[in-house]
């Protein structure tokens, strides 16, 4: 793509960071893939945004590659290595994938110092927490119907936050987590809780455009969260 082909379009470009998996099968193939769920780039373009997948790259290319965007959305997926919040492992972490953490916190980085709208969808806002200092809960009941199902459950804006502008009532979200944000990262605020307290959205209040949501918004119907970044990324 022409870097100013998503402004002559109106359409602005939204990268999506993506999973890096060895061995994945399709078709008659099993190879190593960056691959992400089609829900994703599905929301992105139905929000009206163009989508461009960002798989774990060298982090000194973050900056470059951030400067081509618009926007930059920071996907769900495996937990964040404990050792990058200075925790012990708990016995339902899951295995680290340092590629991807490192990738992805560069991103973020990257977007916060040139301003550069950001949303952070579930390990996406764990990690913005992370980057910014924050720490995990590295395992809770509840957030899960079972492994590999999407379940739903109410999550409640916090009134004067930017994503109570967004979404200024509950609303039932698509959810599927067993991680958690526990100390706020510097600079950032609760913006949404569930109904047991567990902190749901922080965003980083001021000028830039910074959100996660600890739900799967690719998951629903509810255009809101992402339409909020593709604005916020047109007006960038």
């Amino acid at each position: 793509m022409n870097p100013g082909e998503a402004h002559v379009t109106g359409r602005p470009l939204i990268g999506v960071s993506t999973y890096l998996e060895a061995g994945t099968r399709w078709g008659l193939w099993e190879l190593d893939a960056a691959l992400l769920p089609a829900g994703y780039p599905a929301l992105v373009q139905r929000a009206g945004g163009l989508a461009a997948m960002l798989p774990p790259d060298d982090p000194a290319h973050a900056a470059a590659t951030v400067a081509r965007l618009d926007g930059v959305v920071i996907s769900g997926g495996p937990d964040v290595d404990p050792s990058r919040y200075g925790a012990e492992r708990h016995p339902r972490t899951g295995s680290p994938r340092p590629e991807r953490d490192a990738w992805e916190l560069a991103l973020i980085g990257a977007a916060l110092a040139s301003g550069t709208p950001l949303l952070g969808i579930c390990r996406g806002m764990q990690l913005l927490n992370v980057a910014l200092g924050g720490t995990l809960v590295q395992h809770i009941e509840g957030h899960v119907e079972r492994v590999g199902v999407f379940g739903r459950h109410t999550v409640k804006p916090v009134p004067g936050t930017r994503y109570a502008e967004v979404a200024p009532e509950s609303a039932s979200v698509p959810t599927h987590h067993h991680q958690a944000v526990d100390r706020l990262g510097d600079g950032l605020v609760v913006s949404a809780y569930a109904e047991d307290g567990t902190i749901e959205a922080v965003e980083r209040p001021g000028a830039e455009w910074v959100l996660g949501v600890q739900w799967h918004p690719e998951m629903g119907e509810d255009l809101r969260v992402m339409g909020a970044l593709v604005r916020a990324a047109s007006a960038a």
